[in-house]
């Protein structure tokens, strides 16, 4: 799968209930609790439009250096997504993955890259 149709693995695709109000400090994304809260953004949220993009611009950004490391350096994979995913549902798997891991804190606490990497490999392994 080429790098432009994963990239689109990012889009919001936010399911009704689990929409959150943007907090400036979870901008940061340093946990995924953080990239979470971000990627959940109500749509009459004053900051939705930016939470959107940097939810887009930060799983876009994890994924390409995923694809290019384990390409280029010969590594593992740890995401084997198929080459017909969208924006739109990797982005729900992260939703989704995360909602369900809400009161496991060691893994909301850990580096919102971990938690992109865990969320979309809990879906798409790698055999």
């Amino acid at each position: 799968m080429g790098i432009a149709r994963l990239l689109g693995v990012v889009a919001i695709g936010l399911t009704p209930g689990i929409t959150m109000a943007a907090d400036a400090t979870d901008f940061s994304l340093k946990t995924t609790e953080d990239l979470y809260k971000v990627c959940t953004v109500a749509p009459d949220d004053p900051q939705h439009r930016e939470a959107l993009d940097l939810c887009e611009g930060f799983l876009a950004g994890a994924v390409s250096y995923h694809d290019a490391v384990s390409d280029r350096e010969h590594l593992k994979r740890l995401i084997c997504y198929p080459p017909t995913v969208t924006r739109d549902q990797g982005t729900q798997v992260f939703v989704d993955w995360a909602a369900t891991h809400q009161q496991d804190r060691k893994f909301m606490a850990d580096p919102a890259v971990y938690g992109v990497v865990r969320g979309l490999a809990s879906k798409w392994p790698c055999k």
